[in-house]
Protein backbone atom coordinates (compact mmCIF):
# COMPACT_ATOMS: atom_id res chain seq x y z
CA UNK A 1 0.00 0.00 0.00
CA UNK A 2 2.88 2.37 0.78
CA UNK A 3 4.33 1.89 -2.70
CA UNK A 4 0.98 2.44 -4.38
CA UNK A 5 0.36 5.64 -2.42
CA UNK A 6 3.88 6.91 -3.08
CA UNK A 7 3.60 6.36 -6.83
CA UNK A 8 0.15 7.94 -6.91
CA UNK A 9 1.46 10.93 -4.95
CA UNK A 10 4.27 11.40 -7.46
CA UNK A 11 1.72 11.32 -10.27
CA UNK A 12 -0.38 14.03 -8.63
CA UNK A 13 2.70 16.15 -7.94
CA UNK A 14 3.66 15.91 -11.61
CA UNK A 15 0.15 16.96 -12.65
CA UNK A 16 0.37 19.94 -10.30
CA UNK A 17 3.77 20.99 -11.69
CA UNK A 18 2.43 20.70 -15.23
CA UNK A 19 -0.51 22.92 -14.33
CA UNK A 20 1.87 25.36 -12.65
CA UNK A 21 3.65 26.16 -15.92
CA UNK A 22 3.30 29.99 -15.99
CA UNK A 23 2.18 30.48 -19.59
CA UNK A 24 0.61 33.94 -19.35
CA UNK A 25 3.34 35.25 -17.06
CA UNK A 26 6.03 34.00 -19.46
CA UNK A 27 4.25 35.65 -22.41
CA UNK A 28 4.21 38.99 -20.58
CA UNK A 29 7.91 38.76 -19.76
CA UNK A 30 8.95 37.70 -23.25
CA UNK A 31 6.78 40.06 -25.28
CA UNK A 32 6.72 43.23 -23.17
CA UNK A 33 9.06 42.64 -20.26
CA UNK A 34 6.18 43.04 -17.80
CA UNK A 35 4.76 41.11 -14.89
CA UNK A 36 1.21 40.46 -16.10
CA UNK A 37 0.12 40.04 -12.49
CA UNK A 38 0.59 43.80 -12.14
CA UNK A 39 -1.61 44.53 -15.15
CA UNK A 40 -5.40 44.54 -15.56
CA UNK A 41 -7.09 41.97 -13.32
CA UNK A 42 -3.77 40.57 -12.09
CA UNK A 43 -4.60 37.14 -13.52
CA UNK A 44 -2.15 35.22 -15.70
CA UNK A 45 -4.99 33.75 -17.78
CA UNK A 46 -5.89 34.32 -21.41
CA UNK A 47 -8.48 37.04 -20.75
CA UNK A 48 -5.97 39.29 -19.01
CA UNK A 49 -3.38 38.43 -21.67
CA UNK A 50 -5.92 39.62 -24.27
CA UNK A 51 -6.30 42.96 -22.47
CA UNK A 52 -2.57 43.37 -21.97
CA UNK A 53 -0.80 41.72 -24.89
CA UNK A 54 -3.41 41.33 -27.64
CA UNK A 55 -5.30 38.63 -29.51
CA UNK A 56 -2.40 36.54 -30.83
CA UNK A 57 -0.66 36.00 -27.49
CA UNK A 58 -4.03 35.44 -25.79
CA UNK A 59 -4.90 32.66 -28.24
CA UNK A 60 -1.53 30.97 -27.73
CA UNK A 61 -1.86 31.19 -23.94
CA UNK A 62 -5.41 29.84 -24.14
CA UNK A 63 -4.33 26.83 -26.19
CA UNK A 64 -1.30 26.02 -24.03
CA UNK A 65 -3.30 26.38 -20.81
CA UNK A 66 -5.95 24.03 -22.20
CA UNK A 67 -3.25 21.56 -23.21
CA UNK A 68 -1.98 21.57 -19.64
CA UNK A 69 -5.37 20.19 -18.65
CA UNK A 70 -5.24 17.57 -21.39
CA UNK A 71 -1.74 16.67 -20.24
CA UNK A 72 -2.85 16.15 -16.65
CA UNK A 73 -5.26 13.44 -17.82
CA UNK A 74 -2.73 11.95 -20.26
CA UNK A 75 -0.31 11.55 -17.37
CA UNK A 76 -2.64 9.01 -15.77
CA UNK A 77 -2.75 6.88 -18.93
CA UNK A 78 1.05 7.09 -19.21
CA UNK A 79 1.33 6.22 -15.51
CA UNK A 80 -0.60 2.99 -15.98
CA UNK A 81 1.51 2.08 -19.01
CA UNK A 82 4.71 1.98 -16.93
CA UNK A 83 5.72 -1.49 -15.65
CA UNK A 84 6.68 -0.16 -12.22
CA UNK A 85 3.22 1.34 -11.63
CA UNK A 86 1.25 -1.80 -12.44
CA UNK A 87 1.07 -2.46 -8.71
CA UNK A 88 -1.47 0.39 -8.50
CA UNK A 89 -4.97 -1.14 -8.78
CA UNK A 90 -6.87 -0.34 -11.97
CA UNK A 91 -9.88 0.50 -9.81
CA UNK A 92 -7.96 3.55 -8.65
CA UNK A 93 -7.74 4.97 -12.15
CA UNK A 94 -10.98 7.05 -12.21
CA UNK A 95 -10.01 8.55 -8.85
CA UNK A 96 -6.48 9.28 -10.01
CA UNK A 97 -7.90 10.94 -13.13
CA UNK A 98 -10.10 13.14 -10.96
CA UNK A 99 -7.32 14.04 -8.52
CA UNK A 100 -4.77 14.64 -11.30
CA UNK A 101 -7.29 16.86 -13.06
CA UNK A 102 -7.82 18.94 -9.94
CA UNK A 103 -4.08 19.07 -9.29
CA UNK A 104 -3.53 20.52 -12.77
CA UNK A 105 -6.28 23.10 -12.28
CA UNK A 106 -4.99 24.05 -8.85
CA UNK A 107 -1.46 24.35 -10.22
CA UNK A 108 -2.61 26.82 -12.86
CA UNK A 109 -4.18 29.10 -10.27
CA UNK A 110 -1.58 28.57 -7.52
CA UNK A 111 1.67 28.16 -9.42
CA UNK A 112 4.71 27.26 -7.36
CA UNK A 113 6.78 29.29 -9.83
CA UNK A 114 4.73 32.46 -9.18
CA UNK A 115 4.57 32.40 -5.37
CA UNK A 116 1.27 30.50 -5.58
CA UNK A 117 -0.51 33.04 -7.80
CA UNK A 118 -1.85 32.46 -11.30
CA UNK A 119 -4.98 32.40 -13.41
CA UNK A 120 -8.59 31.44 -12.79
CA UNK A 121 -8.24 27.90 -14.20
CA UNK A 122 -10.92 28.18 -16.92
CA UNK A 123 -8.82 27.15 -19.94
CA UNK A 124 -7.07 24.38 -18.00
CA UNK A 125 -10.44 23.15 -16.75
CA UNK A 126 -11.73 23.02 -20.32
CA UNK A 127 -8.72 20.96 -21.40
CA UNK A 128 -9.30 18.59 -18.50
CA UNK A 129 -12.98 18.15 -19.39
CA UNK A 130 -12.31 17.53 -23.08
CA UNK A 131 -9.82 14.80 -22.16
CA UNK A 132 -11.88 13.37 -19.31
CA UNK A 133 -15.23 13.25 -21.13
CA UNK A 134 -15.54 14.72 -24.61
CA UNK A 135 -19.36 15.13 -24.46
CA UNK A 136 -19.14 16.94 -21.12
CA UNK A 137 -16.27 19.08 -22.35
CA UNK A 138 -18.09 20.05 -25.54
CA UNK A 139 -21.30 20.68 -23.63
CA UNK A 140 -19.52 22.95 -21.16
CA UNK A 141 -17.79 24.77 -24.01
CA UNK A 142 -21.18 25.21 -25.69
CA UNK A 143 -22.72 26.74 -22.56
CA UNK A 144 -19.75 29.09 -22.23
CA UNK A 145 -19.95 30.10 -25.90
CA UNK A 146 -23.70 30.81 -25.80
CA UNK A 147 -23.44 32.95 -22.66
CA UNK A 148 -20.41 34.78 -24.05
CA UNK A 149 -22.17 35.45 -27.35
CA UNK A 150 -25.22 36.86 -25.55
CA UNK A 151 -23.43 38.88 -22.86
CA UNK A 152 -19.94 39.49 -24.27
CA UNK A 153 -18.69 38.91 -20.71
CA UNK A 154 -16.05 36.20 -20.45
CA UNK A 155 -16.35 35.76 -16.69
CA UNK A 156 -20.11 35.25 -16.89
CA UNK A 157 -19.60 32.52 -19.48
CA UNK A 158 -16.94 30.91 -17.30
CA UNK A 159 -19.13 30.96 -14.19
CA UNK A 160 -22.11 29.56 -16.09
CA UNK A 161 -19.95 26.80 -17.55
CA UNK A 162 -18.64 25.97 -14.07
CA UNK A 163 -22.22 25.52 -12.89
CA UNK A 164 -23.24 23.50 -15.95
CA UNK A 165 -20.39 21.00 -15.74
CA UNK A 166 -21.78 19.17 -12.70
CA UNK A 167 -25.18 18.83 -14.38
CA UNK A 168 -23.58 17.54 -17.58
CA UNK A 169 -21.49 14.98 -15.70
CA UNK A 170 -24.69 13.54 -14.24
CA UNK A 171 -26.64 13.70 -17.50
CA UNK A 172 -23.89 11.84 -19.35
CA UNK A 173 -23.66 9.27 -16.51
CA UNK A 174 -19.97 9.74 -15.83
CA UNK A 175 -18.23 7.82 -13.01
CA UNK A 176 -18.71 9.07 -9.46
CA UNK A 177 -15.11 10.39 -9.18
CA UNK A 178 -15.71 12.53 -12.28
CA UNK A 179 -18.98 13.86 -10.87
CA UNK A 180 -17.30 14.76 -7.58
CA UNK A 181 -14.48 16.40 -9.50
CA UNK A 182 -16.98 18.49 -11.44
CA UNK A 183 -18.57 19.74 -8.23
CA UNK A 184 -15.20 20.54 -6.63
CA UNK A 185 -13.61 22.09 -9.72
CA UNK A 186 -16.74 24.03 -10.66
CA UNK A 187 -16.98 25.46 -7.16
CA UNK A 188 -13.28 26.35 -7.22
CA UNK A 189 -13.56 28.16 -10.56
CA UNK A 190 -16.56 30.12 -9.26
CA UNK A 191 -14.59 30.99 -6.10
CA UNK A 192 -11.71 32.22 -8.25
CA UNK A 193 -14.20 34.56 -9.98
CA UNK A 194 -15.54 36.16 -6.80
CA UNK A 195 -14.28 39.65 -7.76
CA UNK A 196 -15.90 39.24 -11.18
CA UNK A 197 -19.17 38.26 -9.54
CA UNK A 198 -19.09 41.46 -7.49
CA UNK A 199 -18.58 43.52 -10.66
CA UNK A 200 -21.31 41.61 -12.51
CA UNK A 201 -23.77 42.35 -9.72
CA UNK A 202 -22.67 46.00 -9.71
CA UNK A 203 -22.99 46.22 -13.50
CA UNK A 204 -19.32 47.17 -13.96
CA UNK A 205 -17.84 43.95 -15.35
CA UNK A 206 -16.23 44.79 -18.74
CA UNK A 207 -17.22 43.04 -21.92
CA UNK A 208 -14.78 41.09 -24.07
CA UNK A 209 -11.74 43.21 -24.94
CA UNK A 210 -12.73 46.16 -22.78
CA UNK A 211 -10.48 47.39 -19.95
CA UNK A 212 -11.39 46.96 -16.34
CA UNK A 213 -13.15 49.97 -14.77
CA UNK A 214 -10.05 51.07 -12.87
CA UNK A 215 -8.02 50.92 -16.10
CA UNK A 216 -10.64 52.94 -17.92
CA UNK A 217 -10.65 55.54 -15.13
CA UNK A 218 -6.89 55.93 -15.27
CA UNK A 219 -6.83 56.69 -18.99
Amino acid sequence: MVLELTLSGLLLLTAYLLGSTPTGYTAGRLLKGIDIREQGSGSTGATNVLRTLGKGPALVVLLIDALKGVGAIALVDAFYALPVTQVVPSTWKPWLVAFAAFAGIFGHSKSIWLNFTGGKSVATSLGVLLAMSLPVGLGTLGVFAVVLALSRIVSLGSITGAIAVSILMILFKQPLPYQLFAIAAGSYVIYRHRSNIQRILAGTEPQLGQPLPQEANSN
